[in-house]
């Protein structure tokens, strides 16, 4: 499966698949993590946070995970803000977890990790803010 970048598949991710991963929340609200995770959270989306700097504390209402596969529930979308080196082994530990879209947020991207989950048949999606797109597709959620 190719990276997806039509706007009718990135709407279908977005209203069907709403267990999402974020992989390195920030209790710090000027970080993208954080800004991007509370938009989200308005969207309707059931947010799973992973930092194992905050494992076990709450941020934006949700518990932090120390790692992905201490999720107990089945994650629909890894929404990743990390390093692009760092994403590697964040992929491998998605794999093991079972997921269907792999999100890249804008500066995360590692291309070897993209072309192996593509390869795999991953849905992945590549240097697009999930908040962006949510706003732009799924429309107005002012509260």
């Amino acid at each position: 499966m190719p990276v997806i970048e039509s706007d009718e598949k990135i709407k279908e991710i977005l209203e069907k698949q709403k267990n999402v991963a974020v992989i390195g929340i920030s209790a710090d609200p000027s970080r993208p993590s954080y800004f991007v995770s509370e938009v989200l959270q308005k969207y309707g989306f059931k947010l799973y946070f992973v930092n194992p700097k905050y494992a076990g504390q709450e941020i934006l209402g949700e518990k932090v995970y120390r790692a992905l596969s201490e999720i107990p529930d089945q994650i629909d979308i890894v929404d990743v803000f990390r390093r692009p080196v760092d994403v590697p082994p964040v992929a491998e530990e998605a794999e093991k977890k079972g997921f269907k879209t792999f999100w890249f947020q804008p500066g995360t991207v590692n291309e070897e990790v993209v072309k192996s989950l593509s390869d795999k048949g991953y849905n992945v999606v590549v240097d697009r803010c999930m908040k962006v797109e949510a706003m732009r597709l799924l429309g107005d959620k002012d509260d």
